[in-house]
Protein backbone atom coordinates (compact mmCIF):
# COMPACT_ATOMS: atom_id res chain seq x y z
CA UNK A 1 0.00 0.00 0.00
CA UNK A 2 1.25 3.44 -0.88
CA UNK A 3 0.53 6.51 1.24
CA UNK A 4 1.86 9.94 2.19
CA UNK A 5 2.66 10.31 5.89
CA UNK A 6 2.28 14.11 5.77
CA UNK A 7 -0.08 14.78 2.83
CA UNK A 8 -0.64 18.40 3.82
CA UNK A 9 2.61 19.37 2.11
CA UNK A 10 1.13 18.32 -1.25
CA UNK A 11 -0.86 21.56 -1.26
CA UNK A 12 2.45 23.30 -1.96
CA UNK A 13 2.29 21.83 -5.47
CA UNK A 14 -0.40 24.43 -6.19
CA UNK A 15 2.36 27.04 -6.11
CA UNK A 16 3.96 25.61 -9.26
CA UNK A 17 1.22 26.80 -11.68
CA UNK A 18 1.47 30.23 -10.04
CA UNK A 19 5.22 30.18 -10.57
CA UNK A 20 4.69 29.24 -14.23
CA UNK A 21 2.28 32.14 -14.68
CA UNK A 22 4.80 34.59 -13.22
CA UNK A 23 7.50 33.21 -15.53
CA UNK A 24 5.35 33.65 -18.65
CA UNK A 25 4.47 37.19 -17.57
CA UNK A 26 8.15 38.05 -16.98
CA UNK A 27 9.22 36.64 -20.37
CA UNK A 28 6.55 38.59 -22.24
CA UNK A 29 7.35 41.80 -20.36
CA UNK A 30 11.04 41.41 -21.19
CA UNK A 31 10.28 40.77 -24.86
CA UNK A 32 8.10 43.88 -25.12
CA UNK A 33 10.82 45.97 -23.48
CA UNK A 34 13.47 44.75 -25.94
CA UNK A 35 11.23 45.38 -28.96
CA UNK A 36 11.16 49.06 -28.05
CA UNK A 37 14.87 49.32 -28.81
CA UNK A 38 15.25 47.09 -31.88
CA UNK A 39 13.32 45.01 -34.37
CA UNK A 40 12.76 41.40 -33.31
CA UNK A 41 14.66 40.13 -36.38
CA UNK A 42 17.91 41.89 -35.40
CA UNK A 43 17.80 41.16 -31.68
CA UNK A 44 19.78 37.87 -31.97
CA UNK A 45 22.59 39.75 -33.64
CA UNK A 46 22.64 42.44 -30.97
CA UNK A 47 22.50 39.88 -28.16
CA UNK A 48 24.48 36.86 -29.44
CA UNK A 49 24.98 35.40 -25.97
CA UNK A 50 21.29 35.47 -25.03
CA UNK A 51 19.63 32.05 -25.07
CA UNK A 52 15.85 31.79 -24.55
CA UNK A 53 16.16 28.01 -24.78
CA UNK A 54 18.45 27.94 -21.78
CA UNK A 55 16.08 30.13 -19.76
CA UNK A 56 13.16 27.83 -20.52
CA UNK A 57 15.21 24.76 -19.69
CA UNK A 58 16.37 26.24 -16.38
CA UNK A 59 12.81 27.12 -15.44
CA UNK A 60 11.56 23.61 -16.22
CA UNK A 61 14.38 22.11 -14.14
CA UNK A 62 13.56 24.49 -11.28
CA UNK A 63 9.86 23.53 -11.27
CA UNK A 64 10.59 19.83 -11.51
CA UNK A 65 13.17 20.07 -8.74
CA UNK A 66 10.78 21.91 -6.42
CA UNK A 67 8.01 19.45 -7.26
CA UNK A 68 10.11 16.43 -6.28
CA UNK A 69 11.24 18.13 -3.06
CA UNK A 70 7.60 18.82 -2.14
CA UNK A 71 6.84 15.13 -2.74
CA UNK A 72 9.72 14.27 -0.42
CA UNK A 73 8.30 16.56 2.28
CA UNK A 74 4.98 14.66 2.04
CA UNK A 75 6.95 11.51 2.98
CA UNK A 76 5.81 8.78 0.55
CA UNK A 77 5.68 5.36 2.17
CA UNK A 78 5.06 1.76 1.09
CA UNK A 79 3.37 -0.80 3.33
CA UNK A 80 5.16 -4.10 2.97
CA UNK A 81 3.03 -6.41 5.11
CA UNK A 82 -0.74 -7.02 5.20
CA UNK A 83 -2.18 -8.15 8.54
CA UNK A 84 -5.76 -8.91 9.60
CA UNK A 85 -6.71 -7.22 12.86
CA UNK A 86 -9.77 -7.87 15.02
CA UNK A 87 -10.83 -5.34 17.63
CA UNK A 88 -13.72 -4.87 20.02
CA UNK A 89 -14.87 -1.33 19.35
CA UNK A 90 -17.30 1.19 17.93
CA UNK A 91 -17.36 2.95 14.57
CA UNK A 92 -17.45 6.73 14.92
CA UNK A 93 -18.22 9.11 12.07
CA UNK A 94 -17.28 12.71 12.83
CA UNK A 95 -19.41 15.19 10.89
CA UNK A 96 -17.81 18.64 11.09
CA UNK A 97 -19.46 21.88 10.02
CA UNK A 98 -17.02 23.86 7.84
CA UNK A 99 -19.40 26.62 6.78
CA UNK A 100 -18.28 30.24 7.06
CA UNK A 101 -20.17 30.59 10.35
CA UNK A 102 -17.55 28.31 11.92
CA UNK A 103 -15.03 31.13 11.42
CA UNK A 104 -16.81 33.20 14.08
CA UNK A 105 -14.48 34.07 16.93
CA UNK A 106 -16.71 33.65 19.97
CA UNK A 107 -14.37 30.67 20.51
CA UNK A 108 -10.61 31.26 20.46
CA UNK A 109 -9.07 31.41 17.93
CA UNK A 110 -12.27 30.45 16.07
CA UNK A 111 -14.99 27.81 16.25
CA UNK A 112 -13.37 25.75 13.50
CA UNK A 113 -9.82 25.91 14.86
CA UNK A 114 -11.09 24.93 18.29
CA UNK A 115 -12.89 21.97 16.71
CA UNK A 116 -9.77 20.82 14.85
CA UNK A 117 -7.75 20.91 18.07
CA UNK A 118 -10.37 18.84 19.91
CA UNK A 119 -10.51 16.21 17.13
CA UNK A 120 -6.74 15.91 17.26
CA UNK A 121 -6.94 15.24 21.00
CA UNK A 122 -9.75 12.71 20.45
CA UNK A 123 -7.71 10.71 17.92
CA UNK A 124 -4.88 10.51 20.46
CA UNK A 125 -7.16 8.77 22.97
CA UNK A 126 -8.81 6.22 20.66
CA UNK A 127 -7.44 2.66 20.64
CA UNK A 128 -9.92 0.00 19.58
CA UNK A 129 -12.51 2.10 17.74
CA UNK A 130 -12.63 3.16 14.12
CA UNK A 131 -13.05 6.74 13.04
CA UNK A 132 -14.14 8.55 9.87
CA UNK A 133 -14.50 12.20 8.93
CA UNK A 134 -17.17 14.10 7.00
CA UNK A 135 -17.10 17.83 6.26
CA UNK A 136 -20.22 19.73 5.35
CA UNK A 137 -21.59 23.17 4.60
CA UNK A 138 -24.22 23.49 1.85
CA UNK A 139 -23.18 19.96 0.77
CA UNK A 140 -21.55 17.08 2.61
CA UNK A 141 -18.46 15.08 1.60
CA UNK A 142 -16.55 12.13 3.05
CA UNK A 143 -13.12 13.45 3.85
CA UNK A 144 -11.83 10.22 5.42
CA UNK A 145 -13.58 6.82 5.21
CA UNK A 146 -13.87 4.66 8.33
CA UNK A 147 -10.37 3.65 9.46
CA UNK A 148 -8.31 2.67 12.48
CA UNK A 149 -5.36 4.71 11.18
CA UNK A 150 -5.47 7.47 13.77
CA UNK A 151 -2.35 9.18 12.42
CA UNK A 152 -4.03 9.69 9.04
CA UNK A 153 -7.22 10.83 10.79
CA UNK A 154 -5.30 13.49 12.70
CA UNK A 155 -3.59 14.71 9.53
CA UNK A 156 -6.92 15.04 7.71
CA UNK A 157 -8.54 16.81 10.66
CA UNK A 158 -5.76 19.39 10.85
CA UNK A 159 -6.35 20.40 7.24
CA UNK A 160 -10.12 20.86 7.18
CA UNK A 161 -11.27 24.33 6.10
CA UNK A 162 -14.29 26.11 4.57
CA UNK A 163 -12.57 25.87 1.16
CA UNK A 164 -13.33 22.15 1.05
CA UNK A 165 -17.03 22.75 0.32
CA UNK A 166 -17.80 25.27 -2.40
CA UNK A 167 -21.50 25.72 -1.64
CA UNK A 168 -22.15 27.61 1.57
CA UNK A 169 -24.89 26.81 4.05
CA UNK A 170 -25.33 24.29 6.87
CA UNK A 171 -26.90 21.08 5.58
CA UNK A 172 -27.21 19.06 8.80
CA UNK A 173 -29.54 16.55 7.14
CA UNK A 174 -27.15 15.84 4.27
CA UNK A 175 -24.30 15.31 6.74
CA UNK A 176 -26.36 12.83 8.80
CA UNK A 177 -27.50 10.92 5.71
CA UNK A 178 -23.95 10.66 4.35
CA UNK A 179 -22.54 9.61 7.72
CA UNK A 180 -25.28 6.98 8.14
CA UNK A 181 -24.28 5.36 4.86
CA UNK A 182 -20.53 5.48 5.52
CA UNK A 183 -20.24 2.73 8.15
CA UNK A 184 -18.77 -0.65 7.28
CA UNK A 185 -20.89 -3.78 7.02
CA UNK A 186 -21.07 -5.87 10.18
CA UNK A 187 -20.90 -2.90 12.56
CA UNK A 188 -24.67 -2.66 13.11
CA UNK A 189 -25.50 -1.69 16.68
CA UNK A 190 -22.08 -0.15 17.23
CA UNK A 191 -22.42 2.94 15.08
CA UNK A 192 -22.10 6.49 16.38
CA UNK A 193 -22.18 9.88 14.68
CA UNK A 194 -20.65 12.90 16.39
CA UNK A 195 -22.05 16.05 14.81
CA UNK A 196 -20.15 19.27 15.53
CA UNK A 197 -21.89 22.47 14.40
CA UNK A 198 -23.34 25.78 15.48
CA UNK A 199 -26.72 24.27 14.63
CA UNK A 200 -27.90 26.93 12.17
CA UNK A 201 -29.56 24.65 9.62
CA UNK A 202 -30.60 26.52 6.48
CA UNK A 203 -30.67 23.76 3.88
CA UNK A 204 -32.73 20.62 4.61
CA UNK A 205 -34.82 18.56 7.01
CA UNK A 206 -32.31 17.47 9.63
CA UNK A 207 -34.96 15.80 11.79
CA UNK A 208 -36.05 13.46 8.99
CA UNK A 209 -32.41 12.39 8.53
CA UNK A 210 -32.07 11.86 12.30
CA UNK A 211 -35.20 9.69 12.40
CA UNK A 212 -33.85 7.57 9.54
CA UNK A 213 -30.56 7.14 11.43
CA UNK A 214 -32.45 6.12 14.58
CA UNK A 215 -34.28 3.39 12.64
CA UNK A 216 -30.84 2.00 11.68
CA UNK A 217 -29.77 1.91 15.32
CA UNK A 218 -27.31 4.78 14.91
CA UNK A 219 -26.81 7.11 17.86
CA UNK A 220 -26.01 10.74 17.17
CA UNK A 221 -24.15 12.85 19.69
CA UNK A 222 -24.23 16.55 18.92
CA UNK A 223 -21.87 19.29 20.04
CA UNK A 224 -23.02 22.87 19.84
CA UNK A 225 -20.11 25.22 19.30
CA UNK A 226 -20.81 28.93 19.59
CA UNK A 227 -22.70 31.24 21.91
CA UNK A 228 -26.38 32.23 21.95
CA UNK A 229 -25.28 35.86 21.63
CA UNK A 230 -23.29 34.95 18.54
CA UNK A 231 -20.37 36.66 16.86
CA UNK A 232 -19.66 38.29 13.48
CA UNK A 233 -17.89 36.29 10.78
CA UNK A 234 -14.58 37.61 9.52
CA UNK A 235 -13.12 36.40 6.21
CA UNK A 236 -9.86 37.86 4.96
CA UNK A 237 -10.05 40.76 7.39
CA UNK A 238 -13.58 41.80 6.36
CA UNK A 239 -16.83 41.02 8.13
CA UNK A 240 -19.63 39.30 6.20
CA UNK A 241 -22.68 41.51 5.64
CA UNK A 242 -26.19 40.75 4.46
CA UNK A 243 -28.03 42.26 1.48
CA UNK A 244 -28.99 45.28 3.57
CA UNK A 245 -25.39 45.94 4.52
CA UNK A 246 -25.82 44.78 8.12
CA UNK A 247 -23.16 42.67 9.77
CA UNK A 248 -24.05 38.96 9.85
CA UNK A 249 -23.98 37.50 13.36
CA UNK A 250 -23.83 33.70 13.69
CA UNK A 251 -25.64 32.37 16.78
CA UNK A 252 -25.75 28.93 18.33
CA UNK A 253 -29.01 27.05 17.63
CA UNK A 254 -29.13 24.52 20.46
CA UNK A 255 -32.73 23.44 19.89
CA UNK A 256 -32.04 21.71 16.56
CA UNK A 257 -28.97 19.92 17.90
CA UNK A 258 -30.78 18.80 21.06
CA UNK A 259 -33.68 17.38 19.03
CA UNK A 260 -31.33 15.44 16.73
CA UNK A 261 -29.57 13.85 19.71
CA UNK A 262 -32.84 13.08 21.53
CA UNK A 263 -34.36 11.43 18.45
CA UNK A 264 -31.50 8.92 18.15
CA UNK A 265 -30.93 8.23 21.84
CA UNK A 266 -27.63 10.08 21.84
CA UNK A 267 -26.81 13.23 23.75
CA UNK A 268 -26.16 16.93 23.33
CA UNK A 269 -23.26 18.87 24.81
CA UNK A 270 -22.68 22.58 24.59
CA UNK A 271 -19.02 23.33 23.98
CA UNK A 272 -17.10 25.88 26.00
CA UNK A 273 -13.75 27.55 25.46
CA UNK A 274 -12.37 25.23 28.11
CA UNK A 275 -13.76 21.97 26.70
CA UNK A 276 -15.41 21.11 23.40
CA UNK A 277 -17.19 18.14 24.99
CA UNK A 278 -15.59 15.28 23.07
CA UNK A 279 -14.20 13.71 26.26
CA UNK A 280 -17.69 13.47 27.76
CA UNK A 281 -19.05 11.97 24.56
CA UNK A 282 -16.26 9.38 24.41
CA UNK A 283 -17.25 8.27 27.92
CA UNK A 284 -20.87 7.86 26.79
CA UNK A 285 -19.75 5.99 23.66
CA UNK A 286 -18.04 3.52 26.01
CA UNK A 287 -21.52 2.40 27.05
CA UNK A 288 -22.46 1.54 23.43
CA UNK A 289 -22.37 -2.16 22.58
CA UNK A 290 -19.02 -2.99 21.05
CA UNK A 291 -18.67 -5.30 18.07
CA UNK A 292 -15.79 -7.32 16.68
CA UNK A 293 -14.37 -5.12 13.95
CA UNK A 294 -12.10 -6.96 11.54
CA UNK A 295 -9.97 -5.28 8.91
CA UNK A 296 -6.80 -5.84 6.95
CA UNK A 297 -4.12 -3.24 7.53
CA UNK A 298 -0.68 -2.59 6.10
CA UNK A 299 2.18 -2.32 8.55
CA UNK A 300 5.94 -1.91 8.43
CA UNK A 301 5.71 1.17 6.25
CA UNK A 302 9.08 2.03 4.73
CA UNK A 303 10.08 5.62 4.01
CA UNK A 304 10.61 6.51 0.35
CA UNK A 305 11.21 10.26 0.67
CA UNK A 306 14.93 9.93 -0.07
CA UNK A 307 14.27 9.09 -3.74
CA UNK A 308 12.23 12.15 -4.75
CA UNK A 309 14.54 14.24 -2.56
CA UNK A 310 17.62 13.00 -4.45
CA UNK A 311 15.96 13.61 -7.82
CA UNK A 312 14.84 17.09 -6.75
CA UNK A 313 18.28 18.10 -5.51
CA UNK A 314 19.90 16.73 -8.69
CA UNK A 315 17.55 18.78 -10.87
CA UNK A 316 18.21 21.94 -8.85
CA UNK A 317 21.96 21.32 -9.10
CA UNK A 318 21.67 20.89 -12.87
CA UNK A 319 19.66 24.10 -13.03
CA UNK A 320 22.45 25.87 -11.14
CA UNK A 321 25.20 24.50 -13.40
CA UNK A 322 23.56 25.53 -16.69
CA UNK A 323 24.45 29.20 -17.42
CA UNK A 324 21.76 31.58 -18.63
CA UNK A 325 23.96 32.82 -21.49
CA UNK A 326 25.86 30.95 -24.17
CA UNK A 327 29.49 30.17 -23.51
CA UNK A 328 32.26 29.47 -26.00
CA UNK A 329 32.87 26.06 -24.45
CA UNK A 330 29.25 24.96 -24.90
CA UNK A 331 29.22 26.38 -28.41
CA UNK A 332 32.18 24.16 -29.26
CA UNK A 333 30.39 21.18 -27.74
CA UNK A 334 27.36 22.07 -29.90
CA UNK A 335 24.78 21.34 -27.17
CA UNK A 336 22.32 24.16 -27.73
CA UNK A 337 23.09 25.31 -31.29
CA UNK A 338 22.86 23.68 -34.69
CA UNK A 339 25.60 23.75 -37.33
CA UNK A 340 25.21 24.69 -40.94
CA UNK A 341 26.61 22.75 -43.86
CA UNK A 342 30.04 24.33 -43.45
CA UNK A 343 30.23 23.21 -39.82
CA UNK A 344 29.88 26.65 -38.26
CA UNK A 345 27.40 27.13 -35.41
CA UNK A 346 24.24 29.06 -36.26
Amino acid sequence: MFRFATPGYLYLLLLLPLLAGLYVYAVRSRRRALERFADEAVLPGLMPEASPVRLRLKFVLLCLGLGFIILALARPQFGSKLREVTRQGVEIMLAVDVSNSMLAQDFEPSRLERTKFAIDRLAEKLHEDRIGLIVFAGDAYVQLPITSDYVTARNFARNISPDMVSRQGTALGAAIELASGSFSSGSEGSRVIILISDGENHEDDAMAAAEAAARQGIKIYTIGIGTPEGAPIRIGGDFIKDEEGKMVVSKLDEQTLEQIALTTGGGYIRATNRSLGLDEIVQKIGEVEKKQLTESIFEDFSEQYQYPLAVGLALLLLNFLIPERRSRLLDRLNIFRKKNDSGDPV
